[in-house]
């Protein structure tokens, strides 16, 4: 495989760096896809403590014949410039930098511009039908352990597993419930520059909320047609089998665009799981594990099929 180092948003007040992964067989224009980061500051390998879902995505699916373009979020290379912004949304945070990636592949001539799709992971699952609706040349979506909700309710719901799962943190998880659930309250009646005021927690406002809750992924993918992927694992404790990938399931029942698929073993960074509390979660992302063959097959199935 061929690793080549580029710049994303080159020219612009946050350039970053970014890595193209390129299958060895170009003889031929290829598909490839673009890495939308989950939440908070993350390097182009998405690591996770001795975890590198992207970095294991794209070694996989270049040898699938698929490249793959990801790069370091804008908040990671840039976290003390944007330390006292009030006024960060995704789309300063993770879109306009999603936007940039595909641009360059769209421009390589290596890549066929047919076939480039959006590939987000955990809160970048949340908003990559939204990059795929705002670029308008992509040809579809791959969502690794996304949701239908909002982020103030997984933020919620989070607080509330937290609670069940420890007797020792259920009076501070209901305190911080009835905290966030009252911050939360009323926020798309708030003008945008209401909630801009109100802070959530360091730099995010609750203005980041309503402006990403607005629409969510399932409102973009029920007013789409191009092809979506959608991944889940069956021990993920941070997005639920049982309550967000079925959920999907029941809104985009009957669209024929949409492909779901289940690994009853994986977690949220699609590895074999070691625990099943979110209070583990320290202990579920300190031991290295790499993604399996098994989904990066159905990935790479997915895009060929197409």
């Amino acid at each position: 495989m061929l690793r080549e180092k580029v710049t994303v948003g080159a020219g612009t007040e946050y350039p970053l760096e970014g890595l193209l992964t390129l299958p060895d067989d170009l003889s031929k224009p290829v598909p490839a896809v673009v890495m939308v980061h989950g939440s908070g500051p993350s390097d182009l390998d998405e690591r996770v403590m001795k975890l590198t879902p992207f970095r294991d995505l794209a070694e996989g699916l270049g040898q699938r014949g698929i490249a793959s373009l990801r790069f370091n979020k804008r908040t990671y290379t840039y976290a003390k410039q944007l330390a006292k912004a009030k006024d960060v949304t995704v789309r300063t945070e993770s879109i306009e930098d999603a936007i940039y990636a595909l641009e360059i592949l769209r421009n390589d001539p290596r890549i066929d511009p047919g076939r480039i799709y959006v590939l987000g992971h955990s809160e970048g699952a949340m908003i990559a039908p939204r990059i795929c609706a705002e670029w308008g040349h992509a040809k579809g979506t791959i969502l690794l352990a996304g949701t239908p909700y909002r982020l103030e309710e997984i933020v919620l719901r989070q607080f509330r597993q937290a609670g069940e799962t420890s007797v020792l943190m259920r009076p501070i998880m209901k305190a911080q419930l009835k905290k966030y659930g009252k911050l939360f309250e009323g926020i798309y009646d708030m003008t945008d520059d209401e909630a801009k005021k109100v802070m959530f927690a360091g730099n995010l406002s609750l203005y980041y909320f309503k402006e990403m809750g607005r629409k969510t992924a399932a409102d973009y993918l029920l007013e789409t047609d191009k092809p979506a992927l959608i991944l889940q694992g069956g021990r993920d404790f941070q997005v639920l089998a049982d309550d967000d990938f079925r959920r999907f399931k029941e809104i985009l029942a009957g669209k024929e665009n949409v492909v779901f698929r289940l690994y009853p073993d994986l977690n949220h960074a699609f590895v074999p799981a070691l625990y099943d509390s979110i209070l583990k979660a320290k202990q579920e992302y300190g031991t290295e594990r790499h993604i399996g063959n098994e989904v990066f097959d159905d990935i790479a199935s997915f895009i060929k099929g197409q």
